[in-house]
């Protein structure tokens, strides 16, 4: 995703409040994103529960051990968004291409051009200083995800997330299948070579993954920048999705929310952040269940990036 290397934003007219942008001029504009600059590369892990319209089952259970590579460039100028309610504001920000495979199968799996921007603190509406992500997703998914930054000492809090299906708005309501378990043997799941890797503690917790990637790292310093597409833990954000995918009555599999955590990690001898990491998680709604999807990566910076 490369800009023309002539172009960059100006604002015209010049947005009314100059002064909204001074201190941020004086730093780096992109604030908490500055440290994803540059090209990413590691190992991570996809879960995804997907329909099945073959015999047998509505759905099939796909595990996939994942090559991953994140590249980030900053878009140059500043962003303006005119008000209404409240002065103008401008945002700063940068594009990104992700590519995903499954390392077993050198198989593509994902592709995802986007935007991450971070935007100032509103009046009207009232909400602190927050970052968002725009991403297009070739099966026919596109989402805003909105939310906040912040950095500490040390390494980060990884929780645990599960793979339990639920039924639609009831998270408490949740289903067990045979493919949990991977010594339960099953059509509906994937096999053979594709599994190479993949251990019961990874499908139990994805985030297992993240965790053991870091066992053993001292790590100083975390970024933690937590979006979604609903409005926890600000307002706006959303999914849109093509008409197979969302369906008239029924869906086939409908992506009705994203939360995601992105870590930028600064390990023990560095300066800023050489490693990233992330849980993603989308809620595929079809045959009355939210189903997740779930997707994690460790990525080192490339030298020089």
């Amino acid at each position: 995703m490369e800009l023309a290397p002539d172009f960059s934003f100006q604002p015209l007219p010049p947005i009314e409040d100059q002064a909204e942008v001074a201190p941020r001029a004086a730093a780096n504009p992109l604030g908490a994103l500055a440290g994803l600059l540059g090209s990413w590369s590691g190992r991570g892990f996809n879960v995804i529960w997907r329909p099945n319209h073959a015999a047998g089952q509505d759905h099939f259970l796909e595990l996939n051990v994942t090559g991953d590579q994140i590249d980030f460039a900053a878009i140059p100028g500043a962003i303006p968004n005119r008000g209404l309610l409240q002065p103008d504001i401008n945002m700063f920000g940068l594009t990104y291409l992700q590519q995903v495979k499954d390392a077993n199968l050198n198989a593509g799996l994902h592709i995802e051009p986007g935007l991450w921007v971070t935007i100032p603190a509103t009046t009207d509406p009232k909400v602190g200083p927050t970052v968002a992500r725009l991403a297009s997703i070739p099966h026919g998914t596109t989402i805003v995800a909105q939310g906040t930054a912040a950095t500490a000492a040390g390494p980060p809090a990884i929780p645990p997330v599960g793979i339990r299906p639920f039924a639609i708005g009831h998270p408490g309501q949740t289903v067990d299948f045979p493919e949990q378990t991977l010594a339960t043997a099953s059509p509906f799941r994937t096999s053979g070579a594709g599994l190479a890797g993949v251990t019961q503690p990874m499908v139990s917790d994805p985030n297992n993954v993240l965790t053991a990637a870091i066992k053993g790292q001292t790590i100083t310093s975390t970024t933690t920048l937590r979006i979604a597409t609903n409005d926890t833990p600000v307002p706006g954000g959303g999914t849109a999705n093509t008409a197979f995918l969302q369906g008239i009555g029924q869906a086939n599999a409908d992506a009705a929310l994203v939360t995601a955590t992105f870590w930028l990690e600064t390990l023990k001898g560095d300066t800023s952040p050489s490693q990233l990491q992330y849980s993603q998680t989308v809620f595929l709604r079809f045959s009355g269940l939210s189903w997740p999807h779930i997707t994690v990566g460790t990525l080192r910076k490339a030298a020089g990036g």
